[in-house]
């Protein structure tokens, strides 16, 4: 149902919203159009324009680490005959190594999507917010609060993005835009599931004795967070979530999904890191494989 404090911007403008080929994305521009909106939804591929293609949502061919796609964006955009009321930065990839076994392309190309990418299309498409008093709306993630064990890359890119989204808000607030996170935990989305696909083909990378070292680890996070993606929020959860930071009259600066998000955003701020690290520890450790404990893993790597 829409409340009265949401009614100021629909029914006019549009939204564009990154990464919208599947899951958030994808639930995020259907959940928009149906407020109201013009929605600009940015996909990889032409058979995912073809899959979300409806009344309200125009398919973009968008790679947010392509200049020229920006730039075909942000004309797009402004041709609209409706004010440019919001961005959703939502697109992103998953991945998860230990720092040390993750090689740094794979670090660059993490960032240019999760960061660097956000930050083009903010530039690109700030100029007619600030003209329509529009707002940014970036996703981020539990991850940009808590950094689990081989979430370091991922989780970096989030921490990024949250430190931007702050600098960001007090840059424009005074000029009409509001800025505002959001802080999924575990949505069941194709995300997660590629994610996993991904740690597994990086853990098979890895060196003799990184696998030694981390091997365990490894499948004790991918065991974890599929356990968590399949108890986790749906992706019209989060839709909807994304809709009230876009809608609201006078939105909060943060939003969370799921209540894995909320009781962990709130520890981080209130718990010492060793308290913080033994959680960590507790919340994997049934996970591991059966022959193996976080103990015997750690004895072994320091005797090696």
């Amino acid at each position: 149902m829409t409340t009265s404090s949401e009614t100021s911007l629909e029914n006019r403008g549009c939204v564009v919203v990154t990464g919208a080929s599947t899951g958030i994305g994808a639930a995020s521009a259907r959940e928009l159009a149906r407020r109201g909106f013009h929605v600009l939804a940015g996909v990889r591929r032409d058979q995912d324009a073809d899959a979300l293609r409806a009344p309200g949502i125009e398919p973009v061919i968008l790679d947010i680490t392509r200049p020229d796609h920006i730039a075909e964006l942000a004309a797009r955009a402004g041709s609209q005959t409706g004010a440019l009321r919001a961005l959703v930065n939502n697109a992103a990839i998953s991945v998860n190594a230990p720092v040390e076994a993750l090689p740094l392309d794979e670090w660059r190309r993490l960032y240019e999507v999760n960061l660097f990418g956000h930050v083009a299309v903010t530039q690109a498409l700030l100029p007619a917010l600030l003209r329509h008093c529009g707002r940014v709306v970036n996703i981020s993630s539990v991850g940009g609060k808590v950094a689990m064990a081989t979430f370091g890359p991922y989780a970096g890119t989030k921490f990024a993005l949250e430190a931007v989204s702050d600098a960001l808000r007090r840059e424009v607030t005074p000029l009409g835009v509001r800025v505002v996170v959001v802080e999924p935990g575990g949505v069941r989305t194709e995300m997660g599931d590629r994610g996993i696909a991904t740690t597994s083909r990086l853990a098979e990378a890895m060196s003799p004795e990184q696998r030694d070292r981390y091997g365990p680890l490894v499948q004790a996070v991918i065991a974890l967070t599929a356990a968590g993606t399949a108890s986790g929020k749906t992706a019209d959860d989060a839709a909807r979530v994304i809709a009230k930071a876009v809608t609201a009259r006078k939105p909060r600066t943060r939003y969370t999904v799921g209540r894995d998000a909320a009781v962990l955003t709130r520890l981080s701020r209130v718990l010492p890191d060793r308290m913080l690290d033994r959680i960590s520890a507790a919340a994997l450790r049934p996970h591991y494989p059966k022959t193996t404990t976080p103990q015997e893993t750690h004895v072994r790597a320091s005797s090696g």
